[in-house]
């Protein structure tokens, strides 16, 4: 409504304060989501927790999985247990095989996914950022705290990511497959996501779990969220929680 006054006072003052409403909100985000970090320069650090071995049989066939996989956005309280969090990456990028091949199919075996845990609610399992080590089944804390509300105002305010017990981010470094495919290298980066996401869906139902795949979120606040290098993009964000 000042468009149409003479004097550049008013506009003035509604532009400052736009600015300023900008910047409470902008340091109200940063507040949140500064969390303790455990991640040095040189690498992934802090404290690593071993996971429970995977197993490899279950009551639920394959055949029915299938049939009964679907999104799931509400999820009943209460948390998982460090067994459900284990076979649950490990169905997403575990090691099944002494080559160090995984459950997930990868072009060229040179898996540039990386698999990331937010965890609300787990028994035994303190409230954080977690990175999966597949090739020895274990999870290194990167960062201290209950991020889940800072996620799900990345993920564009979707509150399931809030309310599910754990959260699951798959990140891809595209230059490891990159440096054998080319420009053909993000296709197959995208490929391998969907299968590592397909899995934890079906892994979720076998489990009595609910799980759905988030594609809409603010790609730099993840990534910053995560302290993720420059060069690792997030893909997916699975919020992983009980059915109700």
């Amino acid at each position: 409504m000042f468009a149409k006054q003479r004097s550049g006072k008013p506009i003035i003052l509604a532009a400052g304060l736009a600015l300023g409403l900008v910047a409470l909100a902008g340091g109200l985000f940063l507040a949140l989501r500064r969390p303790t970090q455990d991640r040095s320069a040189g690498g992934v650090s802090g404290q690593t927790i071993p996971l429970p071995p995977p197993r490899l049989e279950g009551a639920l066939a394959l055949e029915e999985a299938l049939a009964a996989r679907r999104s799931v956005r509400d999820y009943a309280p209460g948390p998982l247990t460090l067994a459900e969090v284990g076979q649950l990456l490990w169905a997403a990028q575990g090691v099944t095989s002494p080559e160090g091949f995984r459950t997930a199919p990868s072009a060229g075996a040179l898996y540039p996914l990386e698999l990331y845990l937010v965890v609300g609610e787990v028994k035994g399992l303190a409230p954080g950022v977690y990175h999966y080590e597949p090739e020895s089944h274990a999870l290194t804390r990167i960062i201290a705290g209950d991020l889940r509300r800072v996620l799900e105002m990345a993920a564009l305010g979707q509150d399931y990511v809030r309310t599910a017990a754990v959260d699951l981010v798959l990140t891809g470094v595209y230059q490891r497959t990159a440096r054998r495919y080319g420009e053909r290298a993000q296709r197959y980066v995208y490929m391998e996501a969907g299968h590592a996401g397909q899995n934890v869906y079906l892994q979720a139902e076998a489990l009595g779990l609910g799980t759905v795949a988030i594609g809409a979120f603010n790609d730099e606040e993840v990534q910053r969220l995560l302290s993720l290098p420059a060069e690792e993009a997030p893909l997916y964000i699975m919020p992983v929680g009980r059915k109700p």
